[in-house]
C-alpha cells in the first residue's frame, strides 16, 4: 500500500507530538536527513511542499482549500501551482474561475504522474539517506553505543596522558 506524502507527514508529526512535548527541546540523534528539489530552468519545479499542495488540491478539489489546510496563503499556492505549470510540458493542475457554484481546481493526468514520480524519487532518496547513515555508524544500536564511555571510533577517542 502507498502512502501519500501528506499522510505521511501527518502521521510523522502526530508521532512526534506523542513523543516530545515540545518539539524544539527534543534531542537530536545522529542520522543523516536532507531535502530534494527537482529544478527547471525558473527554479524550483517540484519539492516536498509543493507536491502536498498537489495532493491537498486533489483533495479538496479546490486551490483555495488546499492554501488554507496548508496555512498558507491563496496568493502563494497559486504563484507555486503557477510555476508548476508553466514549467512542466503539461498543466499539473487544470483551474476554473468561480461563478454561481464557485470555481475549483483538478490534478491533470500530467499532476498525477508528477506526485507518482516524485514519491518514488522522495522513496529512494529517503532510502540512501537510511543506507549511508548505516554505513557511517549511525544505526540505532549506535546511538546507543555512543552513549557508553570511549565507545567512538579509535581515531576520535581521546589520548590518555
Amino acid at each position: 500500500m502507498r502512502y501519500s506524502l501528506y499522510y505521511i507527514t501527518v502521521m510523522y508529526q502526530k508521532s512526534q507530538k506523542r513523543t516530545h512535548a515540545h518539539h524544539k527541546s527534543a534531542k537530536a540523534f545522529p542520522g543523516l536527513r536532507g531535502r530534494v528539489w527537482i529544478d527547471a530552468a525558473e527554479g524550483t519545479f517540484l519539492g516536498y511542499g509543493r507536491i502536498v499542495l498537489l495532493e491537498r488540491i486533489r483533495e479538496f478539489g479546490s486551490i483555495t482549500k488546499a492554501a488554507k489546510s496548508m496555512k498558507m496563503a491563496y496568493r502563494h499556492a497559486w504563484d507555486l501551482v503557477d510555476s508548476m505549470n508553466r514549467q512542466s510540458p503539461e498543466a499539473l493542475v487544470e483551474a476554473s474561475t468561480g461563478g454561481k457554484g464557485g470555481g475549483g481546481a483538478k490534478l491533470t493526468e500530467a499532476g498525477e504522474r508528477a506526485i507518482a514520480l516524485f514519491c518514488k524519487f522522495y522513496e529512494d532518496f529517503q532510502d540512501f539517506l537510511k543506507k549511508e547513515a548505516d554505513v557511517l555508524g549511525f544505526s540505532v544500536d549506535r546511538k546507543k553505543q555512543l552513549m557508553k564511555k570511549d565507545a567512538r571510533p579509535a581515531k576520535m577517542q581521546r589520548k590518555k596522558k
